[in-house]
């Protein structure tokens, strides 16, 4: 009897080739089922939601509104005080005048004379002169301007000079210490000797 012949190497070459073959089919088979359920997941997966447009009735955040800035103060327009007719006149007389405009002067004023003007009010940016019609006949005597009394500090001085006559007219210019507010306003009148030395016409305060 004669014993059969052993398979070929080829013979297991080939097996071992399917085997192989059937280990990669069921590998591929595997992973498109994986990629198949990770697709399904991600598909599954709910997107997220958009932010939502602000609609023209939502409250919006109250803006800031700018500061304020206090505009200044304005100037006070003065009106021009006729020395006629002040409040009080001590030792001093009025007369028709010969200035421009006519109506009345106050003369014959000497040493300790003075003229008194109630509640003038200097407004909140302060006054810083005062313009003064004169005329004299004389290079002597001064005219002092004070708040509230008649001895208080002078807050501005004028010095009489010569105009060329009683009636020659000019104005002067008297600088004054700054004030507002509403005071009395007294001139007050000085000169060595008895003798008048100033007419006075008009004044006005100014800035």
């Amino acid at each position: 009897m004669v014993a059969p012949s052993p398979p070929s190497p080829s013979v297991y070459r080939t097996r071992a080739f399917r085997n192989r073959q059937r280990v990669l089919y069921a590998l591929a088979a595997l992973c498109l089922v994986l990629v198949g359920y990770g697709i399904g997941r991600w598909q599954d997966t709910p997107a997220p939601a958009a932010a939502p447009l602000p609609s023209a009735s939502a409250p919006q955040s109250p803006s800031v509104a700018p500061a304020t800035t206090t505009p200044p103060p304005s100037p006070t327009v003065y009106r021009k005080l006729q020395a006629e007719t002040a409040d009080a006149l001590n030792g001093i007389q009025t007369q028709d005048t010969e200035d421009e405009g006519g109506g009345q002067n106050v003369g014959w004023i000497a040493n300790g004379d003075s003229l008194r003007f109630d509640d003038i009010d200097f407004g909140p940016v302060p006054a810083t002169k005062v313009d003064v019609r004169v005329a004299s006949e004389s290079d002597d005597g001064r005219m002092d301007v004070r708040l509230d009394t008649p001895d208080a500090t002078p807050i501005g001085t004028m010095r009489v000079t010569r105009t060329g006559g009683w009636q020659t007219w000019r104005t002067d210019e008297v600088t004054l210490t700054p004030v507002t507010g509403v005071h009395t306003v007294f001139l007050t009148f000085a000169k060595d000797g008895g003798d008048e030395f100033v007419n006075i016409n008009w004044l006005q305060f100014g800035h």
